[in-house]
């Protein structure tokens, strides 16, 4: 029972320092919206497809400032990238980018969406634009070594029968 307890005034103390924040260094978005902190709370634990009906449940419930209209827009693409809904969750991004345009969080998950549908020089593009405004988040990195990784691949450029160039891409121990 004790430890129960415990646990718990750990984890409400660990959880409080989350809530009531609304800048460009957090995702967790405010406690004035429950289903905007919930949903991102969700996201955050892996729960994508709960997060994403939270969020869109307090888009439509609240009149939001552009502010926390931003965060929620970006906390949707980012759950969405990770889903592998990429173009959808672009679409998210760019909404939360044209609210708030020193967003570093949307435009790092934007570059991560772009990545996985292999536009490589837009996911740059964009990675370079939340570097800019924040160098060094670990989120950022992480983006920055995923693209990077992509360049140590051998890579082997062959003409196709139309005349134009196909490039394959080897993984290890594969050939």
């Amino acid at each position: 029972m004790g430890r129960i307890i415990l646990f718990g005034l750990i984890s409400c103390l660990a959880l409080s320092a989350l809530w009531g924040q609304v800048d460009n260094h957090r995702s967790i978005t405010g406690a004035g919206n429950e289903f905007l902190s919930a949903g991102a709370f969700s996201i955050s634990m892996g729960q994508y497809d709960e997060g994403i009906r939270l969020i869109e449940l307090g888009l439509t419930q609240y009149q939001l400032s552009p502010a926390y209209r931003a965060v929620a827009e970006s906390n949707l693409c980012a759950a969405l990238a990770a889903r592998g809904q990429a173009e959808i969750a672009i679409k998210h991004c760019a909404e939360s980018l044209l609210l708030e345009d020193l967003n570093w969080r949307a435009y790092n998950n934007r570059a991560y969406a772009y990545y996985l549908l292999g536009q490589l020089t837009e996911a740059v593009l964009d990675l370079d634009s939340a570097a800019v405004i924040n160098a060094e988040a670990s989120q950022v990195i992480q983006v920055r070594g995923l693209i990077d990784e992509l360049g140590l691949l051998p890579n082997v450029i062959m003409a196709n029968e139309y005349g134009g160039q196909c490039f394959l891409r080897f993984m290890e121990g594969e050939q």
